[in-house]
């Protein structure tokens, strides 16, 4: 608003003031209370007429996408816009207060303020939205919820907003010495932070690079280093699996990234090799035998298919036979079922073949 603007405005509200004060034979500061309320009923009367009928094509329009998205962001666009009006009413509505004049510029900065943080509020609430809803999308994709990953990201987005908004506030206002101090304190604040949390920070940042380059998911079967489990929850810090054996491993974020995951998520088959040694004094025809009678064996499992089997070596004491084969299916249980079926199918042919297989034997040499 330019001085002459505001000169007008201030004429006027002195004339009315006048007026009331004269006419009502009242003080001048009940006049100019009484005019306050005025302008707080008026300006307030048509912010919420105005407010009603723009929620009124504002809800229409939600209705009719009928979208997630839309019905947040109109929720938003509505908080700030009651917000804004009661901030206005309030502005307008203490500008004849003669009493306040020696602060007016005090609360016409604070008015400012609380607009600017109000607008970097309705940027992160839809901001959060979409990364909602891009979290939605992952999971239409066949990825799994990560509700701490989420968390992360919308908070560093809040802070990022924010962080922006305070340094407008800086440079609007134009606060002598500011911009040295507050880069002088935030350089001396991170590295004090940056030393005492390096541990914790190098966490955090490691569950944002789980969230943004998804080397696995909730639900994933993980091999790390030696442990082996699903992953049950991402965390901010911490990762936790269930192993195997039903214990529950907690491994920190950092350590997840910085060595080899296998994840079988991907997994439609697994390959499993596995060899079979057979008594030196075996028959050659029955040696031909072998191959043949495991490769039938392997075709006859559900789920199984064959890749090798072959006679490979020629072992310390025993013949070897190196098989190769497929389970048809990703998860560890399928293959424990349809390796138990194979390896007692290939007893019982060994049985009724009359192959022996080898054990080590305690053989004693006597020097005459």
């Amino acid at each position: 608003m330019s001085l002459h603007e505001n000169a007008v405005n201030s004429t006027a509200i002195h004339n009315l003031s006048d007026a009331l004060e004269h006419g009502l034979n009242i003080s001048s500061s009940n006049a100019e209370i009484l005019i306050a309320i005025l302008i707080f009923i008026i300006i307030g009367s048509v912010g919420w007429v105005l407010y009603a009928v723009i929620s009124k094509y504002i809800n229409r329009w939600a209705a009719r996408t009928a979208t997630t998205l839309v019905a947040e962001i109109a929720s938003t666009f509505k908080i700030v816009m009651m917000t804004l009006i009661g901030i206005l009413v309030i502005q307008f509505s203490i500008a004849p207060l003669s009493f306040l004049e020696p602060y007016q510029n005090v609360l016409q900065s604070l008015f400012l303020i609380i607009q600017i943080i109000l607008a970097a509020y309705a940027t992160t609430r839809i901001a959060n939205v979409f990364v909602d809803k891009f979290a939605d999308m992952t999971i239409q994709r066949g990825g799994k919820n990560n509700k701490h990953s989420t968390f992360i990201l919308k908070k560093l987005i809040t802070g990022a907003i924010f962080v922006i908004a305070f340094l407008l506030i800086i440079n609007l206002f134009d606060f002598p010495g500011a911009w040295e101090t507050t880069f002088a304190s935030v350089g001396i604040s991170a590295i004090v932070i940056g030393f005492a949390l390096q541990s914790t920070l190098s966490d955090l940042f490691s569950a944002l690079y789980i969230y943004l380059d998804r080397p696995f998911e909730i639900g994933d079967f993980i091999f790390v280093g030696e442990y082996s489990g699903t992953v049950k929850n991402i965390g901010i810090i911490s990762t936790r699996l269930q192993l195997l054996q039903g214990e529950e491993l907690v491994i920190s974020n950092k350590e997840l990234t910085s060595t080899y995951v296998r994840n079988f998520r991907k997994l439609q088959k697994r390959r499993i090799v596995f060899n079979i040694a057979v008594a030196y004094d075996t028959p050659n025809e029955k040696l031909r035998k072998i191959p043949w009678l495991i490769a039938e064996i392997i075709k006859n499992v559900e789920g199984a298919s064959p890749q090798f089997v072959s006679f490979n070596e020629f072992g310390e004491y025993s013949l070897k036979f190196f098989v190769s084969y497929f389970v048809n299916a990703p998860d560890y249980g399928s293959y424990l079922a349809v390796q138990q079926q194979i390896n007692l199918a290939i007893r019982e042919a060994f049985e009724q073949e009359g192959i022996e297989m080898a054990y080590l034997k305690n053989v004693t040499f006597i020097k005459r």
